[in-house]
């Protein structure tokens, strides 16, 4: 599985650069936290394969699912479903820019 080897990939980045800060002296909390952004970095640099390799395993497995519809997904369609219902039972009356005369809007009766 490529996100496995992805991700002991990282995660072995993760310990080799803290271990490095560690042992270069940084003997505090800051060492992981380092560790962390000198991970992302060299991961970013040296593992660009494999990155690409686990996002087409994750898109490969996505695509054979059906899609599941959401909760979401079923409110905005119904929601889509009332907005353009109204807008084509609208009465003529009830436009706002019908039934003004004048600069002032009012009716001239």
């Amino acid at each position: 599985m490529p996100v496995v080897t992805y991700t002991l990939l990282r995660l072995a980045l993760f310990a080799l650069a803290t271990a490095g800060v560690w042992f270069a002296g940084m003997r505090s909390w800051l060492a992981p936290v380092v560790g962390v952004l000198l991970g992302y970095a060299l991961g970013y640099v040296l593992l660009g394969r494999q990155r690409d390799a686990a996002a087409a395993y994750v898109q490969r497995r996505s695509e054979g699912r059906p899609h599941r519809g959401t909760a979401t997904d079923e409110d905005a369609a119904l929601e889509d479903a009332a907005v353009d219902a109204a807008l084509r039972d609208e009465p003529a009356a009830a436009r706002p820019d019908e039934g003004r005369q004048g600069p002032a809007g009012g009716d001239a009766r």
